[in-house]
């Protein structure tokens, strides 16, 4: 085990195990200390976290003429209906303090001569309320400071490279995380009095991601796989602007770029998001996504065009994404950005309550691994990191405060074989292109059922227990998808194209519920695979 730290002894490890080692995870242990922590990281810490690739910014209503309450209205509007408004209203209350925290830690938000943080808007956002890096880099500036502090804080234990596996459990509690090392080896059980998962989201669960490949669900199918509900994990975000340029992850073109004036454009040179939302290029995400969607799926083609709004000054203004540009041969300064949706955010995850609790006592959870409620169906831009440092927060002054410190505790091999640890990678493909396909920017029961019909499939053949949890997430999305027959947010059933007074609510399900659709929906032929 790679220790690093604290000098004792590798056979000992604290009671309070956070599983993650980005932005909402870091920020959680380092809210705890000094209480001794253990970090599990699948990569070293910054390194494969979805927030350090982050463009955009945090959103937080600090500036004049901006109010807690013009924040909250636009959140509820893009949430599309099913925001949680009394946790998405501790949010936006609680992002002054976190700003300040960040600073403290030293991120060096933009500032203008004057000394003030500099405010830039972004799409479904009615005021300039976002915070930046440099234009493009705050995501990368964030961790860069957190890792920083992580490193400096004797509390903190990192173990990076092992992989959350499984949960154990007694009586409805929470008792261990099952951990195997990355690239192979024997699982090894690090009991625990409190658990704190924080393992990012699900683009990886996707053949075009903007997220990097620990992206792959584990949370969600760690929580599932031990009883905890699910909340809304049919509503998945796909990012409108991804470079098509054929790599994975997708490189992203941030949406500050829409913010400051650039325009969408199919090949023919027209603006088509002007027919179809009063906002044009700054509607919310789901919107501009299904645009693009629907005019690749044409034929037509579809760019960011930035040379009349942003020219000679992308260099310097967007540097990340003018570097992705040049790397894939494009010269954004003079030419139009060929662009296509990725999946980016999930607005699913494993429920939990103000306080990170999940309902499985003993286990928390933070960052986009959950659903809060924060963001409904459809997260307002910038909104995701807030999230994350807000809510790890609240997870670990509810740990500090329910979970008197406690003596270490000695992980322990699980018995188990080495082997297994590792997905097959035609697998992993497989399911990969299954989701974008038919899981994916618009969706219909056909499709669904399909989708259905190769998870089952692949897991008949799963040997690998990372890769059974990437499927029970899969499942998890596709049944509450094939469930709800409607159009909301980040969910677009065509065969169901308008919204519905009946799913005017989130979505709270077990696996065991997901389980039994898949089964009603594919019976009689597969049923006995699911159990």
């Amino acid at each position: 085990m790679n220790f690093q730290s604290r000098d004792d002894a590798a056979q000992i490890n604290d009671d309070v195990i956070i599983v993650g080692g980005g932005l909402a995870g870091l920020f959680c242990a380092l809210r705890l200390a000094p209480r001794p922590v253990t970090i599990l990281a699948a990569a070293p810490i910054g390194q494969g976290a979805s927030s350090a690739w982050a463009q955009g910014g945090i959103a937080a209503a600090i500036s004049p003429g901006d109010s807690i309450e013009s924040h909250l209205a636009d959140t509820l509007a893009a949430g599309a209906g099913t925001v949680d408004e009394k946790i998405a209203r501790l949010m936006v209350a609680d992002a002054a303090d976190r700003i300040h925290d960040l600073l403290e830690y030293g991120v060096p938000f933009d500032r203008d001569l004057a000394g003030e943080l500099v405010m830039s808007r972004e799409a479904a956002h009615s005021e300039r309320r976002v915070v930046h890096v440099k234009g493009d880099m705050a995501g990368a500036a964030i961790m860069a400071a957190l890792v920083a502090a992580v490193h400096e804080t004797p509390s903190i234990r990192l173990i990076e490279g092992y992989v959350g596996e499984s949960i154990t459990a007694e009586d409805g509690h929470a008792t261990g995380i099952v951990a195997r090392p990355r690239g192979g080896g024997a699982p090894v059980l690090f009991p625990a009095r409190a658990i704190v998962l924080a393992t990012g989201g699900i683009g990886h669960l996707y053949a075009v991601t903007t997220n990097p490949p620990e992206s792959e669900g584990a949370g969600v199918g760690i929580a599932a796989r031990v009883g905890a509900v699910i909340a809304d994990p049919e509503f998945v975000q796909f990012h409108p602007t991804a470079i098509a340029v054929g790599r994975d992850p997708a490189p992203l073109a941030t949406e500050a770029l829409r913010g400051e004036g650039a325009t969408l454009i199919n090949a023919a040179g027209e603006r088509f998001m002007l027919a179809i939302d009063p906002l044009a290029e700054l509607a919310p995400r789901d919107i501009v996504a299904r645009a693009i969607h629907n005019e690749l799926a044409a034929g037509r083609g579809a760019f960011l065009d930035c040379r009349e709004a942003i020219g000679a000054e992308f260099p310097e203004k967007f540097p990340t994404v003018y570097q992705y540009c040049r790397d894939a041969g494009i010269d954004p300064v003079t030419e139009p950005i060929p662009i296509a949706p990725a999946e980016h955010f999930h607005m699913g995850g494993v429920l939990t309550d103000a306080s990170g609790r999940s309902t499985l006592d003993g286990l928390w959870a933070c960052g986009e691994t959950t659903s809060t409620g924060a963001h409904g169906a459809n997260r307002l831009a910038s909104n995701s990191l807030l999230e994350a440092v807000v809510f790890s927060a609240r997870a670990a002054d509810d740990i500090k405060e329910h979970i008197p410190d406690g003596a270490v505790m000695q992980p322990v091999p699980t018995g188990e074989a080495a082997a297994g640890g590792e997905p097959d990678p035609a697998a992993v493909t497989r399911l990969r292109e299954t989701m974008t396909r038919d899981v994916g920017v618009v969706r219909d029961r056909a499709g669904l059922i399909r989708a259905l019909e190769i998870i089952a499939e692949l897991e008949r053949d799963c040997l690998s227990t990372r890769f059974r949890n990437m499927l029970t997430t899969a499942r998890l999305i596709t049944a509450a998808a094939l469930a709800r027959t409607e159009s909301r947010g980040g969910h677009e059933r065509s065969d169901f194209p308008g919204s519905a007074e009946i799913w005017h609510r989130r979505t709270f399900i077990t696996l065991e519920e997901a389980d039994a659709i898949a089964a009603e929906a594919l019976s009689p032929t597969v049923e006995s695979v699911f159990g």
